[in-house]
């Protein structure tokens, strides 16, 4: 199971580092790949993975998104 995930407010690799970091903890999920420049974080999991709980990872983290697919 993959979405991609757009995400603001990401401007270095520090944030690209803590927005992998918090959607690692997310139960399920198995790799993460960010884009900085794209504004999009690629997430695969070997589970369903509810919208809201990869929103409100995200969001813990300071950031916002702005669609998941």
């Amino acid at each position: 199971m993959g979405k991609k995930i757009f995400i603001e407010g990401m401007s270095c690799q520090h944030c690209v580092n803590h927005v992998t970091e918090a959607l690692k903890e997310i139960p399920g999920v198995k790799t993460v790949d960010v884009d900085l420049k794209g504004k999009y974080a690629i997430v695969e999991a070997d589970r369903q993975i509810d919208d809201s709980e990869i929103k409100n990872a995200i969001e813990e983290a300071g950031y916002e998104v702005v669609k998941i697919e």
